[in-house]
Formats: structure tokens, C-alpha cells, sequence
């Protein structure tokens, strides 16, 4: 059996021998420079990325260097498993396996001399890809290993770390097992490349999680629909935990419903039914890989020779499933941006497999981060323009594209498709998710169970979750309540099996019991109206029925009261502005001003002695760069750092309006009104203090600027009484 710590550390150390050798390969002039550059440089004019040439050029080495790496997994996971038959190539459990695979090396260099290490790991390659399946993992026109070759000794290398042996003899990775599990390949996903993690938020979704979601949309689908005609998709399939789920739900059914069915056909009927899609190359690879040994398996195909016959419909594409032809251009079959495709990607192939209005079931865990490239951020935004605002974050318009691709009712109000997720629930309380709340899931969709799972242990899940689970239905078919489970307390400790925990049993025990209560969650059928206002609060225990009370209770809002409410001033390099009063003072600064952060604002008062060079004159204009102040003169040895701060994206230096010494931001109107609440950003409990002016507040101490004229004894006898903003 498979070691997967000691693999997954090995394996990256394969993957970053393998990403030096391939920069080498590449260098700065050549064949393989040449494809590359073209590549980026039509990517780059279209905006289908903002990335630099090196960092571009990086993702594609480690997207190269995990295919050669992942290819070879493959590889000795069929050999040591049997379904290579008799062959082999690179080592076995037995030591007469191992001899084999060196002996038929050397053959295959008799009878090639010309040929290398590199060719004899191609050649292992397209063993597997000799089946239909087996052809999508090994596609010379768009498998990364195949666009940058591995230099010979490199090669040569990565055999040698396959072949090794303890000092007993025992072979160091051992893939043998007789269920040929593949769950750890999800862990090579999640863990090979520290870059690719960060940049595509990999996660693997746990299968407690997976086969919760299915409960509440495959289940209910199959009843209303029959398990022959159901089309599924999960558009982040990520390594494929959602798509065996599905297939092993619909293999079942078949089963039960239809035993006498020939057992092949059983299994091409419930692969038909199985869709994904990816953006990241190798993701797909172990997602596709996994399903295809799910279907021999099932089958009872017991090595390649025999599977070899049949066609396996794989429908797994790498792509990414936000592009779409956008709205509104005189011909969007031409829209060059929808057609372009990176060289890896292949969903071409598959035509039709993200058509909107086309599944019975779209399930996933899509990724949570903020789009980082530039012209990314601002095409998401575009194409999805009703939902994503602000520094929106992926899962906004993922919960769109999901809904999208779920079937329309008919005429009748029957036959939507069912949609669930796992996602961040950071929508539901910070402003990029007010349109998706209000104008979208409000509106447009039967959102059927809104289930607070931040207070769960889930692994690998940092961020709090939420999982939505409805359908794609018309608004006079939507039900007036929403069942909705509500966060009481999180998990006291860390639980040693994550879908054993305490918080995650309350959850499985109650959801379908609404107006149960215990000490992990509450359950209750809100109505819809509640939840067509943003922010949705999904704290259980009575915390609802407060929020009401004090709302009822209230004279008025404070927003009555209030002209402005953010932040006041954002230096994007405190460090270089702040300093203590008597320092400023001993080097003769004159425009000072105190300054508040979040961490000081506490119990109705502030508690700083901190100061700030403020290079503005008494009407907030800056000072002129003609007249050397000493604020100009102590901020010059920070000049380039200062230049070099970026404001919305875009570095200061390149911004004509803003001179190098101001503030990044300063939102004068803010500073000009008299009185003001500020609170801070970040604490355990709420802290406010009332400001009569002439204090800079930092980002993380936000005002509420109160309506000019107010008097003061209104706000100080008042506030206390206030329902919310």
C-alpha cells in the first residue's frame, strides 16, 4: 500500500527537479521559447491574461513538470496493479517485475538505438494510451508533457527515483491494492505544486461533503427523472470527487433497476451521464485517470488488453468554465476571446459541454479566491456584470454559472435542473454579494437549503462555508420558505474523523427537521423575504429573533443620521507616515495630524499617541512638490518605495493626479465633517468611539460621518438607541 505523506514529499521534490530542467530547455531563444512566447503574446492581446511573461511562462514549466511526474504515477500504478498484464516499464513490487522493466529497457534501446530515457518514458505513455480513455490522458496535442520535453538525463532520473529500494530490498513506493483506490491521487492534486495551489485555491472536497450534496440534488433528480435520461456536471471538478460520486450513484441504480442489463453497457450508460470541467491540466488528468479505473472496475475489466475494445465516453474537459460567448456582440459564434484556447485546454472536443440549460444535476466546490490577474477580474466581471461588484471573489459567479447550466422548467413549472455547492459564505455579509443576494438569488432561482457549515471541521476548508442547494426554477413555482441551518456554536476541538464531528452530525441529524434546536445548530423554515436582503446572518440560538426584536424596538436607523460611512484615509505605507508626536516634532513637521487605528479604537475611546506626517494643507490640497517642506523633506528617502505603491491596481508613479507623497487614498469629504463614529475594522466584540474631528483614521478603523449641523448631545443621547445602518 501507498505511503502518501512519503510520496507526496518525494513527488515534490520531482517537481522541482523537473520545473529547473525544463526553464533550461526553454531558455530565452528556440523552438520551445518560440511556441510558448506565441502563445502568451495571443493570450496577452485578447486579455486573457494580465500575467507577465516570466510568471506566465513559470505556470506552464510547473504545469509541465507535474504532467511528466503525474504521467509516471500513472504508469507504476498500472504496473503494480496488473493492468499493464505482462509488461512493464518502469518497476514492480517483485523484485523479477523490476528486472523485467530493465531488461525490456535495454531491449527497446536495441532495437531504437537513436532513442533515450525520455523516449522509453513516452513509450510507457502511450501504453495507457492506447484505450479510448487512455488517449485523454496521453493527448500529444494537448498534454503539457508533451509541449516541453524533459531533457535526457532528467529522464533518466525520474526512472532511477522509481526504481529505488530500501536496504531490505522492498521497493520505496508501492502501489499495490486489490480496490485500486485512487484517493490519494487527490492529495497529489491538492499538494504537488505549492504555485499551482495558491493560484487555482486547489481543494479537494471531502467525501462526507460530496455525498451530502448529492443527497440533496442527485437523489431527488433521479426520482424525478430516471437514472437513464440524468445529465450531471460539476463545471470545478478539480481531481474528480464529485464525478465517482455521481457514477457509482448512477452504476447503483442500474444495478437495482435493471440487473439482467449487460454489464457493459450498464457502465458506458452511467459514464454518458458523468460531465466535468477543469481549468487546471492536471487536475483533469487525475480526474480522468480515477473515473477510468472506476469504470474498468466496475466492468470487471481486470487490465487495459481487455478494455482496449470498448469505447469509455470520458466527457472530462480542461477549460474554464466561467468563458462563455459574451452578450451583446453582433456575432457571438466569432467572439475571439470565447474561442481562443490555451494549448492544453481541449474542451473543444467535447462540443456542448458547458451549454447552458442542458442538466438535471450541477454540483461543486468551486474555488473562493479573488481573481488575481487583472484582465481575468475585469472579464469574469463583464460576462457575469448582474453579480460581480467590487472585489468580488470567484464563488459570485460561480453560483451563477451553476444555476446557468441547470435546465429551465418547462412551460408547466416541472423539470429544472438541481444545483448544489459548497462555497464561501463571505457573500452573504460583505458588499460584493448584495446583487447576487438581491437581484439574483432573490429573484431568479428557488434556493431550496441555505446550510451554515462554518462551524464544521472540514478539512483543508479554512475559509467559512455555506453549502446552497436549490433549483432552477421560475418565480411562481418557488416556495415561500427557505430551510435554512443556523450556526449555534462551532467544533470545541478538531475532530479525529472530520465527518464524525459534532457540528457535522447535528447538521446530518436535523436538517430535514425544521425547528429543531440543539447545541451545534438550529433549523427553521425562514421565508423567502428574509433572505432576499442582504446581509443574510445565519447565526442560530435565538440570534434571529434579536435582530428582530432590536429592530422593532428601534426609534430609527442610523443611517437617518449618517451623510458618509468607509474609510478615511489609506497611506499604502504606514510605515513611512506614522511615527511618535515628539519625533515629528524634534525634526520640525508641521502638518501633523493624530491617527487612529482599529486596534486602539476600544471601549468608547482611543488610546494612541501615534501621529502622521499629513502633506496636505489646511484645505486638504497637497503640498506644492516647488516649496521643500520638512514633511517632503523626512518622506524623500521612502520616495521610490512610495512611488512604487499602487492604488487600485496601478502603481502611484503612473497616476498623474496623485504626487508621490501623498496618501494612497484620502477621502477628504470624510475628513471635513465634524463628527463622526469610528469603529474597529477587526475585534471580538463591537467598538466605537465618537471623534470631533481632526483625527486620521487608517483602513482599519472605518467612520460612519454623522449629517453636518447634528449636535453633539443628540448623538451622545441618541446612538445607544439606534437600530442598525
Amino acid at each position: 500500500m501507498i505511503d502518501r505523506r512519503a510520496l507526496l514529499k518525494d513527488l515534490q521534490g520531482q517537481v522541482r527537479a523537473l520545473e529547473k530542467d525544463l526553464a533550461e530547455q526553454i531558455g530565452g531563444s528556440g523552438e520551445h521559447y518560440d511556441k510558448l512566447r506565441s502563445e502568451y503574446d495571443r493570450a496577452f492581446a485578447l486579455k486573457r491574461t494580465a500575467a507577465t511573461w516570466a510568471a506566465w511562462r513559470d505556470e506552464r514549466v510547473t504545469q509541465t513538470a507535474v504532467a511528466w511526474v503525474l504521467g509516471s504515477v500513472f504508469v507504476r500504478f498500472c504496473e503494480d496493479n496488473g493492468l499493464f498484464g505482462d509488461v512493464c516499464y518502469l518497476a514492480g513490487p517483485e523484485k523479477d517485475r523490476a528486472v523485467l522493466a530493465e531488461e525490456s529497457q535495454d531491449d527497446y534501446f536495441r532495437r531504437h538505438p537513436e532513442r533515450t530515457d525520455r523516449d522509453w518514458l513516452l513509450a510507457s505513455f502511450e501504453h495507457i494510451g492506447g484505450t479510448q480513455a487512455g488517449r485523454l490522458l496521453f493527448d500529444p496535442e494537448h498534454n503539457p508533457a508533451y509541449r516541453i520535453p524533459i531533457s535526457h538525463d532528467a529522464a533518466k532520473a525520474l526512472i532511477g527515483f522509481w526504481r529505488r529500494r530500501d536496504q531490505a530490498g522492498t521497493l520505496v513506493h508501492d502501489f499495490t491494492d486489490p480496490e485500486w483506490g485512487t484517493r490519494f491521487l487527490g492529495d497529489l492534486y491538492q499538494d504537488l505544486s505549492e504555485a499551482a495551489r495558491k493560484r487555482y485555491a486547489l481543494l479537494q472536497t471531502p467525501e462526507f461533503v460530496e455525498e451530502f450534496i448529492l443527497d440533496l440534488t442527485l437523489t431527488p433528480a433521479v426520482n424525478e427523472f430516471g437514472h437513464e435520461t440524468i445529465k450531471a456536471i460539476d463545471p470545478t471538478c478539480g481531481s474528480g470527487h464529485f464525478l465517482l460520486g455521481i457514477f457509482r450513484r448512477l452504476m447503483k441504480e442500474w444495478e437495482e433497476q435493471d440487473p439482467e442489463r449487460d454489464r457493459w453497457e450498464m457502465v458506458r450508460a452511467a459514464l454518458e451521464s458523468v460531465h466535468g470541467v477543469d481549468i487546471n491540466p492536471f487536475a483533469v488528468a487525475i480526474a480522468r485517470f480515477r473515473l477510468l479505473l472506476e469504470a474498468m472496475r466496475a466492468a470487471d475489466f481486470a487490465d487495459f488488453k481487455r478494455a482496449r475494445r470498448y469505447e469509455f465516453p470520458i466527457r472530462i474537459a480542461v477549460g474554464d468554465s466561467l468563458i462563455k460567448n459574451r452578450q451583446g456582440t453582433l456575432f457571438d459564434d466569432v467572439d475571439e476571446l470565447a474561442q481562443f484556447r490555451y494549448v492544453t485546454e481541449d474542451i473543444d472536443k467535447f462540443p456542448g459541454l458547458l451549454t447552458e440549460n442542458r442538466y438535471h444535476v450541477v454540483v461543486g466546490n468551486p474555488p473562493y479566491i479573488t481573481p488575481k490577474d487583472k484582465e481575468l477580474n475585469e472579464l469574469y466581471r463583464r460576462l457575469y456584470k448582474d453579480v460581480c461588484t467590487g472585489k468580488y471573489a470567484l464563488s459570485v459567479p460561480f453560483v451563477k454559472r451553476f444555476f446557468g447550466l441547470a435546465k429551465r422548467p418547462e412551460s408547466d413549472g416541472r423539470g429544472s435542473g438541481y444545483v448544489g455547492q459548497i462555497t464561501a459564505n463571505s457573500f452573504m455579509k460583505r458588499e460584493f454579494g448584495r446583487k447576487l443576494i438581491e437581484h439574483y438569488l432573490a429573484e431568479k432561482v428557488d434556493l431550496a437549503y441555505v446550510i451554515d457549515t462554518s462551524g464544521a471541521h472540514i478539512p483543508g476548508h479554512s475559509t467559512p462555508t455555506v453549502i446552497l442547494a436549490g433549483r432552477r426554477t421560475s418565480a411562481i413555482q418557488r416556495a415561500d420558505t427557505i430551510r435554512t441551518v443556523m450556526s449555534n456554536r462551532g467544533e470545541p476541538e478538531e475532530p479525529f474523523e472530520p465527518d464524525n464531528g459534532k457540528v457535522w452530525r447535528a447538521i446530518k441529524a436535523q436538517y430535514n427537521q425544521p425547528g429543531s434546536e440543539s447545541e451545534w445548530i438550529s433549523v427553521a423554515d425562514l421565508p423567502r423575504t428574509q433572505l432576499s436582503i442582504y446581509p443574510w446572518s445565519l447565526a442560530g440560538g435565538g440570534a434571529g429573533e434579536l435582530m428582530a426584536a432590536l429592530e422593532n424596538g428601534s426609534l430609527a436607523k442610523l443611517s437617518q443620521f449618517t451623510e458618509l460611512a468607509g474609510f478615511v484615509a489609506i497611506t499604502a505605507e504606514d510605515d513611512a507616515f506614522f511615527s511618535g508626536l515628539r519625533h515629528l516634532q524634534r525634526k520640525r513637521i508641521e502638518s501633523i495630524r493624530p491617527v487612529a487605528t482599529g486596534e486602539v479604537v476600544r471601549d468608547y475611546a482611543i488610546s494612541s499617541h501615534l501621529h502622521c506626517i499629513f502633506p496636505y494643507d489646511a484645505d486638504l490640497r497637497p503640498e506644492k512638490l516647488g516649496n521643500i517642506s520638512q514633511s517632503i523633506k523626512l518622506l524623500w528617502p521612502n520616495r521610490r518605495m512610495l512611488q512604487r505603491r499602487k492604488r487600485f491596481g496601478v502603481v502611484i508613479e503612473a497616476i498623474p493626479s496623485l504626487r508621490w507623497y501623498e496618501f494612497g487614498e484620502l477621502y477628504r469629504d470624510k475628513l471635513s465633517t465634524r463628527l463622526s463614529i469610528a469603529f474597529a475594522f477587526v475585534a471580538t466584540h463591537n467598538q466605537f468611539v465618537l471623534d470631533r474631528g481632526g483625527k486620521v483614521f487608517n483602513r482599519s478603523a472605518p467612520v460612519l460621518k454623522l449629517t453636518d449641523g447634528m449636535p453633539e448631545s443628540d448623538v451622545t443621547n441618541q446612538v445607544g438607541r439606534f437600530g442598525p445602518v
